[in-house]
């Protein structure tokens, strides 16, 4: 009859050690989770700034299948006017399908569609993932300023044309001119409550015009003459901002009919408004002062610091993050508030802990195989173990083999980013 070989029993110098490796895990993990996630509850009020992946002038972002989306009207190379990132933090370029002034980006029915509002060729270029674009024909050459998706069909706004300014696509692929309720300067247009609603920069009350469909215009009394940049639907509620930089730059409607003047945080030319996580959220082009002002209703707005002194230009939303473009600054025409699927965006922010465990008897760390369970405490990571010399419990400095202070180990560092649990990156 075989006899079963039991494991050796820990040395007392090993069981100091294992204690130390033990306590300093569960010191560091206790309150992890709480302090991560006081973080990801700031989405919107504050702001950290990242690289962009080139210093263009990126004049609108979106999200959709799992990707932000950037395009830019002007670049500094051929064909490089989109970024795309996974994360809101790390972008790559990508090639445009042409070199045109790409002025919005809007993602529906499986595909990114962006318009231009100058350049030659084509006015409209679509992918399906954000990397791969094709140029499409407008259905007529105006300053194509904004698109959105809704109701089964993308619609495009216009600051150009006789009185033609709005065109359709099912597809994105095949455009279709459709008459406009006025020959104003049409800058943005969204959906929202089973409407289009779509803003201009001038004309006389005048300055709104909606549609349940896309094809059909009525023209609807704005709630004061000003320049008219940006709407958005959420909450309930439609929340357009204006660029005029005065105290009453913004407005509201239950319906995108009736509309009534909200008092703004006054001295910014607010461009874009986005809702998410409970919260609107307007960027300013100005290059100085608070350049993002918030409201949880659409009616009380709170100044919030930027990043930097860029002009933002756009903003959008998606899975708990912010996510701002500038059209200036220097290597740093993106930034990001809160955290994309509970991910912080500030690595700062990450909290690291320093495991350990024994070194096995053959002094292999790689041979951790099983065991990395003692030091997974319901993370579910394995591996990232090197061998390092770590002191004894109690002991003033760390020695070295020769002042016999200490003993080897394996050790590894593990970051909580606000969601999940990662290798120290």
């Amino acid at each position: 009859m075989s006899v079963p070989v039991l494991p050796r029993p820990l040395s007392r110098s090993a069981r100091t050690l294992l204690a130390t490796l033990t306590a300093l895990t569960l010191t560091i993990s206790s309150g992890i989770l709480n302090a991560s996630s006081a973080h990801a509850d700031q989405a919107g009020i504050d702001w950290t700034i990242q690289a962009s992946a080139a210093d263009n002038s990126w004049y609108s972002v979106t999200h959709g299948n799992g990707l932000f989306v950037a395009v830019a009207g002007t670049g500094t190379g051929t064909g490089n006017r989109v970024m795309t990132s996974p994360d809101g933090i790390t972008w790559t370029i990508r090639t445009s399908a042409s070199d045109n002034n790409w002025s919005s980006v809007t993602y529906g029915n499986g595909l990114f569609v962006a318009v231009a509002s100058s350049g030659t060729g084509n006015l409209v270029m679509t992918s399906p993932d954000g990397i791969t674009w094709t140029a499409r024909a407008a259905a007529a050459n105006n300053s194509w300023t904004s698109v959105t998706y809704g109701n089964g069909v993308f619609v495009a706004v216009a600051a150009s044309g006789s009185g033609d300014r709005v065109m359709t696509s099912p597809d994105g692929i095949t455009w279709t001119l459709r008459t406009s309720a006025a020959a104003n300067p049409w800058y943005t247009v969204t959906y929202g409550n089973g409407l289009f609603v779509a803003v201009a920069a001038r004309g006389t009350v005048n300055q709104v015009m909606t549609s349940p469909d896309g094809i059909t215009w009525t023209l609807r009394t704005s709630a004061a003459d000003s320049n008219w940049y940006s709407v958005v639907y959420g909450n309930g509620l439609f929340v357009v901002v204006s660029s005029d930089g005065g105290g009453n730059s913004v407005m509201t409607s239950p319906d995108g009919i009736t509309w009534t003047l909200q008092t703004s945080v006054g001295g910014q030319e607010w461009v874009a408004v986005t809702y998410g996580g409970g919260l609107f959220v307007a960027v300013s082009y100005d290059d100085t002062g608070n350049q993002v002002m918030t409201s949880p209703d659409g009616i009380t707005w709170t100044a919030r610091a930027s990043a930097a002194d860029n002009r933002w230009s756009s903003v959008t939303y998606s899975n708990g993050l912010f996510v701002a473009v500038s059209d200036s600054g220097i290597g740093n025409r993106v930034m990001t508030s809160g955290s994309f699927g509970g991910q912080i965006a500030d690595r700062s922010q990450w909290t690291s802990i320093l495991q350990g465990l024994p070194l096995p008897i053959d002094g292999e760390c790689a041979d951790l195989a099983g065991k990395d369970a003692i030091a997974a405490y319901g993370t579910g990571l394995t591996g990232g173990w090197s061998r390092s010399w770590q002191p004894w419990a109690g002991a003033a400095k760390l020695g070295d083999p020769g002042q016999r202070s200490g003993g080897w180990a394996c050790i590894r560092t593990i970051v909580h980013n606000g969601n999940s649990w990662v290798l120290n990156p």
